[in-house]
């Protein structure tokens, strides 16, 4: 029709004697890009499933099939063929470290060590090829299930490492493991006081026995030098690529030191950083939130994170009452009410999301008075990230207030190896209280806290569904009622990642109008048996229409 028209109009300008115009020239319309060949689930409770997506050369879904037809050519379209795998939204992890993601690649990666004997080898192994004198730093061990059911102490690493300054974090960054060397050179003895927020382990004379915990770690700060700019740079690039290729399209990264910010734009204008980010800035990152500032199409600086106390596998946790396996605490305060006041004070006026760190029951109080004393409602979308232990009375107060429950189910299946040492089989029953904090009203996002744990999808989503060990095996005081169904489990890295991050109107479903970031996995992890979820492997990733990772065939 259009081209009879422009007939028409040379014709009748030729017949007035003017001169007909060259017909316009039309640009080759960009081809949109179809996905199909596999199931593909939507997210969307109205239509769970279709059988094709059609996304546009913005990087945008423009129609599903059904309810659109599937009447085009292939030599019309990019045509994705899924070969019989299974789509889902972008999965996004809802806490990650990204930075330390990538350095427990690069560094001495103690993750999977199974006991202080093998963790003493690895050791021995590590400054065998090291300048007598050089300090030797590794992350990544955690003693649960360990034969020795301890923690390591400095008396275990100096039999090997005594011309060498050895410094061990443990996988969840609240603690550490340092030999005698390191304490000499930084002048840690039976006479220094445990900092503020901080504590020194000790042997029964009052020696420091090599074990320090949160601010305690900032004695031996000075001995590990900091990473310069390509070291940044590097560790970034290497924590996102191999995020792609576990099926992650984005993360929420948390405690991310302002220095961070411009690197990761100059990686993301270079294509060198290929999932969405959304940060939660340290403190001193606070005017970067609040101003948005060096944001692209994939990095949005939105958020601060601060820390209201430890981990409870270090005792750090903050609890009402005192750990059943050590009366003598209650674990760390490491933010006082006065300051969190404060800081919400600040943060609302500056529209500024809070990412508030809080894993024992009174540190999840202190903020939840904190938010009601305030009269800081949902529109705020605040977030305590763990969320782990709650006295029963107070979980129904996280919904009401609005706040966003950012946890990690491996934390759970990990964590309560221990944990009925350290709560005591009562206080369980409001310890990663999925199904309670849900049934509640609260929005459940999903995370693995990497490289605290290992920060694969499957054993977040295995995690959720069944609250068993990786193995299978569950216990007393496990509580398997707190598991979550497998559509919920998917909401928790999908449409509640995405509401978390103020992005639900562009992410978490598959849905015209939003940005095509897609996960592809070898099997239905919706239907195949429980155990079967920790043998899927990913296949594909997919953020803004691009394919950003692939498995090789």
């Amino acid at each position: 029709m259009r081209t009879a028209c422009l007939a028409l109009a040379a014709l009748l300008l030729t017949a007035c004697g003017g001169n007909a115009p060259p017909p316009p020239e039309t640009a080759p319309a960009a081809k949109v890009t179809v996905i199909k060949g596999g199931t593909i689930y939507t997210g969307n409770p109205d239509q769970p499933t279709v059988e094709a997506v059609i996304v546009g050369a913005d990087g945008r879904i423009t129609a599903t099939v059904p309810p659109a037809s599937a009447d085009w050519s292939d030599d019309e379209v990019t045509l994705i063929d899924l070969k019989g795998g299974v789509m889902f939204p972008g999965f996004t992890d809802a806490h990650v470290h990204l930075l330390g993601v990538g350095q427990r690649e690069l560094t001495l990666n103690l993750e999977g060590t199974a006991s202080v004997a093998e963790l003493v080898s690895r050791v021995e192994a590590e400054v065998a090829d090291k300048e007598p004198g050089s300090v030797v730093f590794g992350r990544g061990w955690i003693e649960t299930g360990w034969p020795e059911a301890r923690m390591p102490m400095a008396s275990d690493l100096d039999p090997v490492s005594a011309d060498y300054k050895v410094i061990l974090q443990r996988s969840d960054g609240h603690a550490m493991v340092v030999n005698s060397a390191t304490l000499a050179a930084v002048g840690i003895t039976k006479d220094t006081p445990d900092p503020e927020g901080g504590r020194i382990e000790r042997n029964e004379d009052g020696t420091p026995n090599g074990l320090l915990i949160d601010n305690a770690m900032n004695l031996v700060a000075p001995l590990v030098a900091a990473p310069d700019t390509e070291g940044l740079k590097t560790a970034l690039e290497t924590g996102a690529k191999l995020y792609a290729s576990r099926g992650w399209t984005g993360g929420h990264n948390m405690s991310v030191a302002p220095e961070q910010i411009p690197l990761m734009e100059e990686l993301d204008k270079a294509g060198r950083l290929p999932i969405r980010l959304y940060n939660a800035l340290d403190a001193e990152g606070f005017d970067i939130a609040a101003g948005r500032q060096m944001e692209t199409d994939t990095i949005t600086n939105r958020a601060v994170k601060i820390y209201m106390d430890g981990a409870l596998g270090s005792r750090g946790a903050l609890l009402i009452e005192p750990y059943s396996d050590r009366p003598d605490t209650s674990g760390l305060a490491l933010m006082n009410p006065e300051d969190l006041a404060a800081i919400m004070a600040r943060a609302d006026a500056a529209n500024v999301q809070l990412a508030i760190h809080a894993i024992g029951d009174l540190a999840d109080r202190r903020i939840l008075e904190a938010v009601e004393a305030g009269g800081y409602d949902a529109s705020h979308r605040w977030r305590i990230e763990h969320a782990q232990n709650f006295a029963l009375a107070d979980i129904p107060r996280v919904g009401a207030d609005g706040l966003v429950a950012s946890m990690q189910p491996s934390h759970a299946i990990g964590d309560l190896f221990f944990a009925p040492s350290r709560l005591g089989m009562d206080r369980l029953a409001g310890a990663y209280a999925w199904r309670s904090l849900w049934d509640s009203g609260a929005v459940v996002a999903g995370g693995s806290d990497a490289p605290v744990e290992v920060g694969s999808p499957l054993i977040e989503f295995y995690a959720a569904v069944s609250r068993k060990s990786l193995k299978g095996e569950s216990a007393e005081g496990w509580h398997p009622e707190q598991a979550l169904t497998r559509e919920e489990a998917l909401a928790l890295f999908t449409s509640n990642a995405a509401y978390a991050a103020f992005e639900e109107d562009d992410l978490g479903t598959i849905e015209p109008g939003k940005l095509a970031d897609f996960t592809v996995f070898d099997r239905d992890l919706m239907t195949v048996p429980e155990a079967e979820i920790l043998q899927a492997k990913p296949l594909m990733t997919m953020v803004g229409g691009e394919v950003v990772w692939r498995a090789l065939n």
